[in-house]
């Protein structure tokens, strides 16, 4: 019997007011909850999401289909053809990357001699139909000329004329 009027007693003289005092001290704290798709959350700079194939800065394409990074990929989620253009330079006719087999592991971004290939900051990867998640050569290619800040400074090699 004193047992629970002592336990009454603790709740509602002693636990009440730290509950209140916990109440007042977060009503007037900001919010930490966002409004997701108006407002998107920062990345951390060594994120790594969806790919992106870098361009000189003359417009032309820095991938020159050398496999590397096609060979460098432990979930074999890269497929390229290579073709020419019309000075003789290689380039990729074909580029895929499969995005549900890929890890986003960053091997294929490290074995790029050209550093072509790199993996941006987005985070939205989810999508209703399966082959949207197979990305082409022209879902990944920046634009030309670039609006945003470029995710590393790139600077262009002369290529040898044989």
């Amino acid at each position: 019997m004193w047992r629970t009027f002592i336990d009454i007693i603790k709740t509602t003289v002693f636990a009440l007011p730290v509950g209140l005092y916990t109440s007042i001290k977060h009503l007037f704290k900001k919010p930490v909850t966002r409004k997701y798709p108006r407002e998107k959350m920062e990345m951390a700079p060594r994120y790594r999401g969806l790919h992106y194939l870098e361009r000189y800065d003359d417009g032309t394409e820095r991938c020159v289909c050398c496999g590397l990074c096609a060979a460098a990929c432990p979930a074999d989620a890269i497929y390229m053809e290579p073709d020419e253009n019309d000075k003789g330079e290689r380039l990729a006719k074909v580029y895929e990357i499969n995005i549900i087999r890929c890890i986003f592991c960053g091997f294929c971004e490290e074995a790029c001699p050209e550093e072509a290939i790199f993996l941006g900051h987005e985070y939205e990867l989810a999508d209703d139909r399966r082959d949207k998640f197979i990305r082409s050569k022209d879902d990944m290619l920046v634009g030309h000329p670039r609006k945003d800040r470029p995710y590393k400074t790139i600077h262009r090699r002369v290529r040898k004329h044989y």
